[in-house]
């Protein structure tokens, strides 16, 4: 992201982020990748997030020095185990056990790093991974949850799964969609544990990449002004491609019996480079008309006044040295500049 656009970066993730009418149970976040040659100290971004009112934010593993700049800071943080660690962990208990010692317990407690949420994974489910991950989930979540059992966190840290939009669905309209085939059977044991704990469901959804992998795909539905090609589907109309995403979830999951599971937004932005749609003036519409989206308490079709639990925006950083597999727009999905 070229330097000349912090500014104007920065400005719009402070006007996006201290909206007052947020209800005060949820907030809109951001994630904070690490993934860069030239790392920002992280005790400056803890300052820039706190100087901005961030008050969640999302990790992508447990990094010490992460955790320790956000002790005492008063946000409310998701860590993660990584997808690599999960064999083990579902393989062993005192792995699990040891896990959480170094990575939970030790940081928690008055003055400590207010850890909300553990996300077991990061889409574990994708398609490319060809269910590589797919069995240690449920059984790495039951090792952790005793860990915190153990460590009387139970109650306070939830565990949740961030699952790529890919896991679901639909032929063409949201009430038809449906997790994939091989998914359903882990998909249905997932939405239990999660209902049985009171976390929620968490997804990331980029309506930028529908429109990118597809020249078919109408630009305006991408945003949240309206669009002249909206889906209609029964009684329900859809006129921007977040909100048919979303009950597209809705659906799959009220197929397999949890229809009211509370939904969070793992990741959501809009890059500012390396492709065709990928520009400033994009990015800062699409992220204001998530903003209006989500404050507004409008939700969508199938949840009218019912927002997502929580919100993610992608991502707090630039990061160069993440795969580009996707395409060049990958490393500019972030709001600042250090």
């Amino acid at each position: 992201m070229a330097t000349g656009s912090s500014v104007l970066l920065a400005a719009l993730l402070v006007a996006a982020l201290t909206v007052s009418a947020w209800r005060a149970d949820a907030a809109i976040g951001v994630n904070w990748g690490t993934v860069s040659s030239h790392r920002a100290p992280p005790a400056v971004v803890v300052d820039l997030m706190r100087a901005n009112r961030i008050s969640k934010v999302k990790l992508f593993d447990a990094d010490p020095s992460v955790l320790r700049a956000l002790a005492g800071s008063g946000i409310q943080v998701m860590i993660g185990v990584t997808n690599g660690e999960l064999s083990s962990i579902a393989g062993s208990q005192s792995v699990a056990d040891a896990w959480v010692a170094q990575n939970v317990s030790r940081y928690v407690g008055r003055g400590g790093v207010d850890i909300r949420y553990i996300a077991v994974g990061n889409e574990p489910f994708l398609t490319s991974y060809q269910g590589q991950f797919q069995s240690y989930i449920i059984p790495a979540m039951t090792n952790i949850q005793q860990s915190l059992v153990k460590a009387n966190l139970a109650n306070y840290i939830k565990l949740v799964v961030p699952c790529n939009a890919d896991a679901y669905q639909s032929a063409s309209v949201p009430s038809q969609g449906v997790f994939r085939t091989e998914l359903t059977q882990i998909m249905t044991q997932l939405a239990a544990v999660l209902s049985s704990s009171g976390a929620p469901f968490v997804v990331n959804i980029y309506p930028f990449l529908s429109l990118y992998q597809s020249s078919d795909f109408p630009q305006d539905y991408a945003f949240f002004e309206g669009s002249t090609h909206p889906v209609v589907d029964g009684p329900n109309v859809y006129y921007n491609a977040f909100d048919g995403n979303f009950d597209t979830l809705v659906s799959a999951l009220g197929k397999i019996g949890y229809g009211q599971l509370p939904i969070a937004i793992g990741e959501i932005g809009w890059p500012t480079e390396g492709a065709p749609s990928a520009n400033l003036t994009a990015a800062r519409a699409f992220n204001q008309g998530l903003i209006n989206q989500i404050t507004s308490n409008k939700g969508t079709p199938l949840r009218p006044g019912v927002p997502p639990a929580d919100v993610y925006l992608f991502s707090l950083l630039d990061e160069e040295q993440k795969s580009i597999l996707p395409g060049n727009f990958r490393a500019t999905l972030g709001h600042l500049l250090i």
